[in-house]
């Protein structure tokens, strides 16, 4: 595919290395406010220049027990420590290793060996474990505890460890501030948790993040201040939402609890957000479902129409017509960014149509993980937008509707999989990398995400069906809150029609004057697929009675 034409990018500051990065906004920014965190119920501040001496510190830390080069792996929540680990191994000659904190314990043992991890950072939760299982992983040489005041065999005191550090950097110690290293080798090793199977190492080099900081930056800006709640060991939150921030000076406020994103979004008041389209379809339906139960839900239909029409008129009063709704989120909220399953378009236009801009994208881990994104000022939310500046993408395979199997080529694209060249080998052709995905592209160049190879149905009349974009118009009934769509298979094997498989969400169906069945669940799946061809409707609804298994990153496993 080749390039668009006639659209304005964001001018961003060019960059080599993350170190180089850092130092820039120390340089540009030292005394603006780089995180702000809560700690024992206040709140932290740390600037820009205080956090780049914490990588320093940590660092030459690293450098004193000979570990600047070698594999380091992080588990643990969300926090400022987790960053400053991050940050310090991407600036040195190791490897980063970001472990997945939902994971049972069998599965951290497998990837701490087969990452061949030196030295594993965690949080207090996982004190019991290393007790336990440290000798089950002799290769790791050191556990430093984010919350570990005693210290003893292998096991030590992060507090203790950076300050250590911060005493040989004062004393003249520069180990860490000469490291130099190959920005197009492995610098970050991150294991996928697909839906299906063992996670598989992605392999990505400093050159792939930087890629992904300077293209990202100018499809899609960032503002002044965010609020940073998905899991850091997750590629969408650590590289397109971290570092991005870090390079425009943005300052990240940390999320200390999924249950507390209201009340921190009041708390902080940013003016951005990473979510998973998951939280939008959340706070949509919450902002509905306040609105019903406050009986001013066709007072919000009006000033949503009253709004758009004098938008026509080129008079913008969004701010003033949802003051409520804006207030909700803390007054400041422009934009929220989202990514990692498929968005209803409908989301876009609601938050449109009440001043927040709602960005659509689609990543994969192994693209660093973005392929591509909606821009600001040509932002289609039915789309996920246009294709970096530094990738190209083809659609091989396409069938008759012109849905193709999507490859990416260019700066993002992963290395390869980590001790595994036979899968490498497979997805990684002449450069080219087959996501699994089905897309296609729109008249305007924007791409459009299908759904994955893997769980296309293949109908006996010969239609291709992909389950996803069914399960998206069926989402938008209040009261489904999961769903699954998958073939009917006759006696031969052969897929006849489509079921649809939901669990309902209680207190919803509790608000309902009728206790929704089997027949009316069809019915009211039928009206919101009016829009789909016949061979897409659903001729069979089975209602769960508990939701479904899902993987640790919240993705249901088919």
């Amino acid at each position: 595919m080749g390039k668009l034409e006639n659209l304005t990018y964001y001018n961003v500051k060019k960059i080599n290395s993350i170190k180089e990065m850092l130092d820039l906004a120390e340089s540009e920014a030292g005394d603006k406010l780089a995180f702000k965190y809560k700690q024992n119920g206040k709140i932290i501040d740390v600037t820009y220049k205080e956090f780049n001496q914490d990588t320093i510190n940590l660092g030459t830390a690293l450098c004193n027990i000979g570990m600047q080069s070698n594999h380091i792996a992080v588990i643990g929540e969300n926090s400022y420590k987790w960053l400053t680990v991050y940050l310090t191994v991407l600036k040195s000659n190791g490897v980063f290793i970001p472990i997945d904190k939902e994971l049972p314990k069998e599965d951290i043992i497998s990837l701490l060996i087969n990452s061949d991890s030196n030295v594993l950072f965690y949080s207090k939760k996982y004190t019991k474990f290393i007790e336990e299982f440290k000798e089950k992983i002799p290769q790791i040489k050191y556990f430093i505890g984010f919350d570990q005041e005693e210290e003893s065999d292998k096991v030590l005191s992060y507090n203790k460890f950076i300050n250590t550090g911060k005493i040989f950097f004062e004393n003249g110690n520069t180990d860490y501030l000469s490291l130099k290293s190959d920005s197009n080798v492995l610098k970050m090793l991150v294991y996928t948790s697909g839906t299906t199977g063992m996670a598989k190492g992605v392999m990505l080099s400093e050159h792939n993040l930087v890629s992904i900081i300077y293209y990202g930056l100018q499809v899609s800006t960032v503002y002044d201040c965010c609020l940073s709640v998905l899991p850091y060991h997750h590629t969408y939150e650590a590289i397109a939402g971290i570092l991005v921030a870090l390079h425009h000076h943005s300052t990240i406020c940390i999320n200390d609890n999924l249950k507390s994103v209201l009340k921190n979004l009041q708390l902080y008041k940013p003016d951005y957000i990473y979510l998973v389209p998951a939280f939008a379809e959340l706070f949509y339906k919450k902002i509905w479902s306040n609105a019903k139960e406050n009986n001013k839900e066709s007072a919000l239909k009006f000033l949503i129409k009253t709004s758009n029409i004098l938008r026509k008129a080129k008079i913008d009063l969004r701010k003033q017509l949802f003051k409520s709704i804006h207030k909700a989120f803390g007054g400041n909220l422009k934009k929220i960014v989202v990514g990692g399953s498929p968005l209803r378009a409908e989301l876009g236009d609601f938050f449109d149509s009440i001043g927040i801009n709602l960005i659509n994208g689609y990543g994969i881990t192994e693209c660093s993980p973005l392929v591509a994104a909606n821009m600001d000022n040509f932002n289609d939310c039915t789309t996920v937008g246009i294709p970096l500046p530094c990738v190209d993408i083809k659609l091989v395979n396409v069938t008759s509707e012109g849905d193709g199997e999507i490859c990416v080529k260019g700066d993002t694209v992963m290395l390869g999989y980590y001790k595994n060249e036979k899968l490498t080998n497979e997805v990684l052709q002449d450069g080219w990398f087959n996501t699994g995905d089905y897309g296609k592209i729109n008249d305007k160049g924007q791409l459009l995400i299908t759904g994955r190879k893997k769980n296309l149905i293949v109908l006996n009349n010969g239609k291709n069906v992909f389950p996803e974009e069914i399960e998206n118009y069926i989402l938008s009934i209040p009261y489904i809150q999961e769903v699954i769509v998958r073939g009917i298979k006759d006696k031969d094997g052969l897929e006849i029609g489509l079921l649809a498989e939901v669990f309902l969400n209680k207190d919803k169906v509790q608000k309902l004057e009728n206790t929704p069945t089997q027949e009316s669940i069809k019915k009211d799946i039928l009206s919101v697929c009016t829009d789909l061809p016949i061979y897409k409707k659903i001729s069979k609804v089975k209602i769960r009675d508990k939701e479904f298994d899902k993987t640790t990153t919240n993705k249901i496993k088919r």
